[in-house]
């Protein structure tokens, strides 16, 4: 899917995107949801796009269905990949240059579970590197699943209701 849409050029602008989930039809909610979740494991375009994609796309309920269930999916996924195959799979999904800049929060111990919590509850945060360095973690999937599925929806919530009000102004 990944390569057919690079291909295709629908990851090549949020309108492009837009208007392909748009033709869709019935299809579009699960084409989205895998969007979603590829585009956690193989950053395409960043994450706050694709949420503000599936808020205009299918509103500010649904939306918020679709990119939480999409981005817990593949966080979970992320997580497992590295967990597996470790550093060298990370420096193939992400730059070297992001890698290194977050890597140090490894060296936090403990309180990486909490900067990672902080993290993934607000916005702005690159959650699909934090992810992965997770996998390379002491973290345990127990603990990052429900840092996942209690800080996750915060920041999603942020997006679809900023960008609501945003669009209610003009």
């Amino acid at each position: 899917l990944a390569a057919i849409g690079a291909a295709s050029g629908i990851f090549s602008s949020q309108e492009r995107l837009e208007q392909f989930l748009a033709q869709a039809g019935v299809l579009a909610p699960g084409i989205f949801l895998l969007i979603q979740i590829i585009q956690v494991i193989i950053p395409i375009l960043p994450g706050g796009v694709t949420c503000l994609i599936g808020v205009v796309v299918f509103g500010p309920v649904w939306g918020f269905v679709y990119n939480y269930a999409g981005l817990v999916i593949g966080s979970i996924i992320s997580f497992l990949l590295i967990r597996k195959y470790g550093r060298a799979l990370i420096l193939k999904l992400v730059s070297e240059k992001n890698y290194n800049k977050y890597i140090g929060w490894l060296e936090k111990g403990k309180k990486f579970q909490i900067l990672f919590a902080a993290a993934i509850f607000l916005p702005g945060f690159p959650d699909d590197v934090l992810c992965m360095l997770a996998g390379l973690s002491g973290m345990s999937f127990g603990r990052f699943t429900l840092i996942m599925l209690l800080c996750r929806p915060i920041s999603l919530i942020g997006y679809s209701v900023g960008f609501n009000a945003f669009t209610a102004l003009f």
